[in-house]
This record gives structure tokens, sequence and C-alpha cells, in this order.
């Protein structure tokens, strides 16, 4: 069963879309004429991209993005520290290379995440696509989708997706009726009604050429949509609603074809408009681990305090014995008889404070492990290498392994402790399973047994139903 648009919102949105649309706000379209289309203004192509780096940006981008956690700030500015003279305890090397090794793992990890999202885009962007092309006799062509524009008529077949947002002109279906699941927009799972206009629908595609199509410019409303149409030869314009587009995204189901115009492609398309780029995802664990940090963080500054505090003291109580003491040499004796033989290794008590106190904070870094944030990235690599290579997290209707998409929230996982729904649909996924039926005495338990009730052996048992029905057989039970 298929059911249309039934919310309230989904009727205003109707309503809104038969309003006259101006022709300074609207973007033409000539049906089956790309060139003609672009010649003015040159559309977006259909070439989609939801990779977050470029080999340019992926350094800057990725270190921005690693330094949103305070522990590797806290990091980063010890390894400044030790850099400086006045203050290094450890070696130079020492302090940078477990900080630099943290942020190569983490980048491999997140550069491994992208290069999957850039293999995506290329397998969606070379997708073929059934192109109606003038100049092959009025036959479609294949069409990788990246090269399908503005203007172009497509031919999408059934549990196929069309390659961008597009105005149907014919159906299979006699009455122009197509059906598609938007599940991949709006997380519905039933399926709802399209329409061609009978205009169109009773015209020969080869007669549409010189049609427009005058639509709304590209906006996120995947529920609104306000056009109309004009054939040629016709003054009348066919006002055109959200019941007559087929969004990307959609798969059309119960329908053998549809052919449609494409009036939005590429990142001008609804779907793409509402894709706010990918996130960058954090698990409650590294939330928790943040505030752990700036905890002991404050521990830290109280113990660097109160050494640096008491070395003061230390150096107001022993201020006259400072030209002899072994770290504190108010005299370089080297120079004797120097000018600049004064304050070789001391710089005041006031200064002092201030070094021994960062001094302090590089000796007491420890208190922060960054081996704990280098064990987290390997364990959340092995997580995911086990989880992708588990057998019991596999789908046969399908086809399908389990995919960590996001290796950052591993953690995450089991945590859930709720689980909301609007309706049951959303859980049993809309699927009637056929069991058993008995008409006339046949037993048609094995038309589809334990399946999904398809069109086909539905209709034939409703019509098996209704033939003995009529003739006065007798009903045994359905």
């Amino acid at each position: 069963m298929a059911e249309d648009h039934g919310s309230s919102r989904h009727m205003s949105s109707m309503s809104m879309s038969h309003k006259e649309l101006g022709d300074d706000d609207a973007r033409v379209v000539h049906v089956g004429d790309a060139e003609r289309t672009n010649e003015r203004l040159q559309f977006a192509g259909n070439a989609v991209r939801t990779a977050k780096y470029s080999p340019l940006t992926f350094l800057p981008r990725n270190l921005f993005e690693q330094f949103h956690r305070l522990a590797y700030v806290y990091f980063l500015v010890i390894a400044v520290l030790n850099q400086l003279p006045q203050l290094a305890v450890f070696g130079r090397g020492a302090s940078v290379m477990p900080l630099a090794f943290v942020l190569a793992v983490t980048a491999v990890k997140d550069a491994y995440e992208d290069w999957r999202r850039h293999r995506s885009d290329r397998a969606e962007n070379n997708r073929l696509a059934a192109v109606l092309s003038p100049g092959a006799g009025a036959q479609f062509v294949p069409t990788e989708w990246k090269h399908v524009r503005v203007g172009d008529v497509v031919r999408v077949g059934a549990n196929e997706s069309p390659p961008a947002d597009m105005v149907l002109l014919a159906t299979s279906d006699t009455t122009g009726v197509a059906y598609v699941q938007t599940l991949n927009l709006d997380g519905e799972s039933n399926l709802k009604t399209r329409y061609a206009k009978q205009e169109t629908l009773t015209t020969p595609l080869e007669h549409l050429a010189g049609a427009v199509v005058r639509c709304e410019r590209p906006n996120r409303n995947i529920y609104g949509f306000q056009a109309n149409l004009e054939l040629q030869g016709e003054g009348r314009r066919i006002p055109l609603g959200p019941s007559n587009i087929v969004l990307r995204g959609c798969d059309l189901k119960n329908t053998s074809w549809a052919v449609g115009v494409v009036v939005y492609a590429g990142r001008e398309t609804k779907a793409m408009l509402n894709n706010a780029g990918t996130p960058t995802k954090r698990s409650r664990l590294e939330t928790h681990m943040n505030r752990e940090t700036l905890f002991l963080s404050g521990i830290l500054i109280v113990l660097c305090s109160a050494v640096a505090t008491l070395s003061g003291v230390w150096l107001r109580t022993h201020q006259t014995d400072l030209e002899l003491a072994q770290f504190f040499h108010k005299k370089d004796y080297l120079k004797v008889g120097k000018e600049d033989n004064e304050n070789y290794n001391y710089y005041g008590i006031a200064a002092q404070i201030v070094f021994n106190f960062l001094m302090a904070v590089i000796v007491f870094q420890i208190m922060i492990p960054i081996s704990l944030y280098i064990s987290m990235e390997l364990v959340r690599l092995g997580q995911a290498y086990f989880m992708i290579r588990d057998a019991k997290l596999y789908d046969a209707s399908s086809d399908s392994r389990f995919q960590c998409r996001a290796l950052n929230i591993n953690e995450d996982l089991g945590q859930v402790k709720c689980v909301f729904s609007d309706k049951t649909g959303t859980l049993t996924q809309n699927k009637m399973e056929f069991r058993c039926a008995s008409i006339d005495g046949v037993d048609y338990s094995d038309v589809a047994p334990q399946r999904p009730v398809g069109r086909t052996s539905f209709s034939l048992i409703l019509s098996e139903f209704y033939r003995v029905e009529e003739s006065g057989l007798g009903f045994d039970g359905l």
C-alpha cells in the first residue's frame, strides 16, 4: 500500500506551491535541452562531494580539529616550554615526539575515514543513468551521474534512485502514478505517491522539446515545490507542486519506470542542501576526559604554585649565599674582572619564581599521561577492525557487513537506554509477511512463504478470493 502526504505540514506545503511564481524569481528549464538551459546561467553540475578534506586542506583542518581536545593543547604547551633554554628539563626532542606520534596516529585514522568518503563520492558520481539524447535518435543513453545537467530528461527504473531532483513527465502507469520511498530523506519507510501531469503523460517525449519548466530557486524544503510547465504551442501554464517532483535520494518502488526532467542538480538538490557536511563526532568518554583534564590541570597549577612559592621563600632566606650556590651563581668566575660577569645565572627573585613555576609544570606533566591517548586511538582501530570482520554483524537481505564510519564514537555503542518511536511502522519496517491462505480448499501457503507480500502474489490471492466469493463456493479463510 502507499500513503500520500498525510500530515498538515505536507498539505500546507502543497497549498503554498500553487501560488503564482514570478518570472524574475523563477529558474527556467528547457525540457530536453541542457545546452539552452545552461547557456545564460551556468547551473551547478551533478557531481557531489561529501568528503571533509582535500589534499591542500587536510593538514591545517585536521590539526585544528585535533586541538579541540584540551589534552593536546596541554601537551603542546609543555613541548613549547621545554624548548626554552631557561626552562628545559628534558631533551627538546623527547618532549615533542610523544605529541607528534599521537597527532600522526589520529591524522592517519582521519585520513583513512576521509579516503573512504572520497571513494564513496566517486562511486556515486560514476553511477550510470539513462539520459535522453536527441542526437542519438531520441534514445536513452547511459550517462554518468556527474555529467547529468539541468534540463536533461532522465529515465529511472524500478528500485533505482534518480540522479537529481526531477519533475515527472511520464511513468509506466497509465494514470501517471509513481511510488517512491523517501527513507533516505525523512526516515519514513512508507511509500508516497508522485504524479505526472496528464498533459505530458499523453505527449510523446520527442514532442516535449520546446516545453519550459519555471520553478523556484533551490531551497532546503523537501516537502515544498513551486513551479509551472508551459508546453510548446500552448499559452496556458500548468501548475506543478510537491506531488510532481521526485527528489534525489528517493527510491522508485512498485513502478517499472519513470521519466522526468532535471530541475536541480548536484549541490543544489534538496538532499545536498540539507546536508550540513561531515560533522566532527565526539563520544561521551572524550567529553568526560576533557572535564577530567581541566580538573587535573587545576591540581597541577596548585602544586606548581606551591613549589614556586616555596622556592621564592628559599631564595629570600638564602639571598646572601646565592653567589656561591650551585644553581644560582650571581657571578661568572670564569670572567672575573670583566664588566659582564654579573647576573650569570640569576634573574632576580620574581623572575626565578616564574621560572620555577614553569619548570614545575614540565616536571609534573605526567599527571596527564599522553600514553592514554595513544592507547585509546590504537584500541579504537582494533575495535573497528573486529567489528567489521564480525560474521554475526552481517545482513543477508542487503548483502552488507557492519560499517564503522566514525572511529571516534566506538565507546558509545551499547549505551542506548531508551528507544522512542512515533509509530509502529518505524519498528516493523512496514513489512507484511505472507503466512498462509486457503481459498475454496486450495492451500496457497507456498506462493511466497515467509516473504514480504509483493503486488503480484497479493493481487493473485485477492483475485482468487473475489472469484470464489462471487461464485458462492464458500471461503475457508484468509
